[in-house]
């Protein structure tokens, strides 16, 4: 065996290695949450308010699930049409120049900051500086913020991965090439792009520090109202961890987030399989 092809046995024993050992992480952790969390899943506890002295020792997490799911949905309906207007601007407008460069550098800066960073900023944005208060509104803002970079990235890697020849053949016959981008491109791109924000739907999820510090409140029943806080599972989850409350409550909890964020995730993955086989 040459030593090329030893090399090149080696680097891919070394990925599959590095992909088993994830995968394993991932199990475990999956196996652990199940075997700790699944006594305390039962009807009560996924459609009853928490109760008992201290706040949580009994009934459920309804409230914190509704508050999960409206922060979701507020944050992708803030971040989701900005987002998908920038990826289009970069993928399909901009030119290499200044501005263009200006737009990356911005996105991946956002992308990399840490999530308490924004929570803050956002806070005293937000909550102080407008007024919003502890508020459904300010929260989703937050998230909305925080996936915006989440957005931009995964929707112009869906637009840029569209065959090339798509765009060759409208622009030689003529079309405009707004036509092409609403008619060929996003429907083609839909499957990733409709990938991205599901994954960005996760992300929100079980983000702790922007939630701690615009929305979260220990007890309330998440009307949806948005100048209203709301309950949200990763906060609940830090308070019954953090205080003590009900190791069992905790680890049940966990399970329902870490459930949700991987059917999110799974759904995310097979629009993108799809993707890739019509490809």
């Amino acid at each position: 065996m040459s030593l090329r092809r030893l090399i090149d046995t080696l680097c891919l024993a070394i990925f599959w290695l590095a992909g088993l050992l994830l995968l394993i992480i991932l199990l475990g952790i999956l196996g652990y949450l199940i075997y700790r969390g699944h006594s305390a899943i039962n009807l009560e506890f996924l459609l009853a308010s928490p109760k008992g002295l201290p706040l949580g020792t009994e009934g459920g997490i309804l409230p914190a699930i509704k508050g999960t799911l409206c922060l979701i949905m507020l944050a992708v309906s803030i971040a989701a049409l900005p987002g998908l207007a920038t990826a289009v601007y970069l993928a399909e407008y901009a030119h290499k120049n200044v501005i263009s460069q200006i737009i990356n550098t911005t996105v991946q800066c956002m992308a990399g900051l840490p999530s308490i960073v924004t929570g803050l900023f956002c806070y005293a944005l937000f909550v102080v500086r407008m007024g919003f208060g502890i508020s459904l509104l300010a929260g989703g803002l937050a998230l909305g913020m925080m996936i915006f970079p989440v957005v931009v990235v995964t929707a112009r890697d869906a637009l840029l991965a569209v065959n090339k020849h798509y765009r060759i053949v409208g622009t030689s016959l003529g079309v405009s090439k707004s036509y092409i981008l609403v008619r060929i491109l996003l429907p083609q791109a839909a499957p990733g792009i409709i990938g991205g924000i599901l994954l960005a739907m996760g992300y929100a999820a079980g983000a702790t520090a922007p939630i701690m510090v615009t929305v979260a409140a220990i007890a309330t029943p998440s009307t949806g109202d948005l100048f209203q806080p709301v309950m949200a599972l990763p906060y609940h989850l830090y308070i019954l961890f953090s205080q003590q409350v009900s190791l069992d409550k905790a680890y049940g909890t966990a399970l329902v987030l870490v459930s949700l964020l991987l059917i999110l995730n799974v759904i995310a993955m097979c629009l993108r399989h799809q993707k890739r086989r019509e490809g």
